[in-house]
């Protein structure tokens, strides 16, 4: 199938990027070899890799079939999201605060997509998001209570941000028209 991927490109006259082409062995049997042959498009070889993250997304062809590691992504991307806002807009009112929280923070891309994960990793980034939101970003001390904090803030909990992400995805999701998304659907 690579081989006649890469003969119809070259009869269009396109090419693969083999930086973005990459093979991922999924070992959930032991059935399954632990090496495999390399494969290659036209005279250049394939890298086979552990994970790839596509369109910002890792677990989809991840051999852990974990969502870990795009829960630590995500971790990662609030604690960059947090610093950059400090730096630039920490002695703003709480009022611009709170918007830039709601602009920046409540869009998490693909949180709704998560199924399968350690409990201890959404753990932390709830953690995170406490963290980040009400101590680092708005200046609460470390003992301060967390729901309190909300309460003055305005803002939502970690599960309400969570459950609404998962709300509207399941709304696009079911109202969708699309003939793939519709099979994908019923399976």
């Amino acid at each position: 199938m690579i081989t006649s991927l890469h003969d119809l490109a070259l009869n269009l006259d396109l090419s693969c990027n083999l930086h973005k082409t990459v093979t991922v062995v999924s070992r959930r049997s032991k059935l399954i070899a632990n090496s495999f042959p390399q494969f290659s498009l036209g005279n250049s070889y394939i890298q086979t890799v552990s994970c790839f993250k596509y369109l910002g997304h890792i677990r989809p062809i991840s051999n852990k079939f974990l969502d870990d590691d795009d829960v630590y992504r995500e971790i990662r991307i609030m604690f960059t999201r947090t610093n950059i806002l400090l730096r630039k807009f920490y002695n703003c009112f709480v009022s611009v605060k709170t918007l830039l929280f709601k602009t920046y923070y409540l869009c998490l891309y693909d949180v709704a997509l998560w199924t399968n994960y350690l409990s201890k990793s959404f753990d932390k980034f709830q953690s995170c998001y406490n963290k980040c939101v009400n101590k680092l970003f708005f200046g609460y001390r470390k003992y301060d209570s967390v729901t309190r904090m909300l309460q003055k803030t305005g803002l939502p909990s970690f599960s309400t941000v969570i459950h609404n992400n998962n709300i509207s995805f399941n709304k696009c999701w079911n109202l969708c028209n699309n003939a793939i998304v519709a099979v994908l659907r019923n399976v």
